[in-house]
């Protein structure tokens, strides 16, 4: 067995086999920002034997105090690629494979069918429950995490385990992000360690079962929690699932709830603009299906639940921003 992984196969819950299992092992990481640097990093040191990171974004300076695979001269630069070229310099016995392209509902099959784990690190609550709903179907481990401020969680979700909306059926009436409310570097450090090793425990099926467990933390208090879900029952009610803008048909009626000064221009031409209360007391044109628009998917997915009490109709959401 190689030296390279002689401090961790020395444990009696890895072992040969288990770094046998680890070398055999395909993940998909989505997203190459703070949290896809802590797990791209452990699970390449680790002899994950093929990783494929998709980030459509470039490196900027303001990544670097929490994205430590990147440096002064990789600013501007596509993520994808540093990332790639940084762990194959770490561990050249991992296949590495980085793509600068934006994981969609038109592409998540097709990147999800080629892995065993899914990591969403991608930081957009719109992709998490697309990246669900595809590793639901596919009975695919979905490993999920979220850091804002000095908190945050990580759960492993799917693959014969409930789903993210299993645990989570709504999204929250509003998200936080980096850019507005900040973070410390070293809490995305903890929390994507932290997912990393969801991710290396599911695949050397390490006991008990992380499947089927969420673990929080709160790092101002120095507190850990968390809890089982093994046992929650997916939502029986009606639920909203989105689309990519290239899925939109003539026959949708179209919604774009952002306003004029927020998007001059709709990225779909047959959009009309309303916002989410003034939606409320409009009565649609005749359409196949309801199709709901905002930036990160969250106002689109207000707008969705209050029509399903009074729509027939499908309704589909669109998150512009993913």
């Amino acid at each position: 067995m190689s030296e390279r992984y002689a401090r961790q196969s020395v444990l009696p819950q890895v072992g040969a086999a288990g770094q046998a299992r680890l070398a055999a092992a395909r993940v998909l990481v989505a997203g190459a920002g703070g949290l896809g640097c802590a797990v791209l990093e452990y699970l390449c040191a680790a002899g994950v034997g093929r990783i494929e990171v998709l980030d459509p974004d470039r490196v900027e300076l303001s990544n670097l105090h929490r994205q430590p695979l990147y440096r002064m001269s990789d600013v501007g630069a596509p993520k994808a690629a540093v990332a790639a070229a940084s762990l194959a310099a770490l561990n050249p016995e991992v296949s590495i494979r980085g793509v600068a392209e934006r994981l969609t509902p038109l592409n998540a099959a097709e990147w999800c069918a080629r892995a065993d784990v899914v990591v969403d690190a991608a930081d957009s609550l719109a992709l998490t429950y697309i990246l669900s709903d595809e590793c639901h179907r596919r009975r695919t481990a979905l490993i999920s995490a979220s850091v804002l401020g000095l908190a945050g969680y990580a759960g492993v979700f799917c693959a014969g385990a409930p789903s993210y909306r299993a645990v989570f059926p709504h999204m929250p009436p509003t998200a936080g992000s980096c850019a507005v409310h900040g973070v410390l570097g070293s809490a995305v450090g903890v929390l994507g360690t932290l997912q990393a090793h969801l991710t290396l425990a599911y695949l050397l099926q390490l006991t008990p079962p992380v499947l089927g467990r969420l673990v929080s933390v709160d790092l101002a208090t120095l507190r850990f929690g968390g809890f089982d879900f093994a046992t929650a029952s997916e939502p029986a009610e009606p639920q909203l699932h989105f689309i990519a803008p290239g899925q939109v048909r003539p026959s949708d009626v179209v919604i774009d709830l952002r306003s004029l000064e927020e998007a001059p221009v709709s990225a779909i031409a047959q959009a009309r603009r309303l916002s989410v209360d003034a939606l409320g007391a409009q009565t649609l044109p005749d359409g196949e299906r309801v199709v709901l628009c905002c930036r990160s998917g969250i106002r689109a997915w207000q707008a969705g639940r209050m029509l399903l009490a009074r729509e027939t109709r499908e309704i589909v959401l669109v998150a512009l921003g993913v």
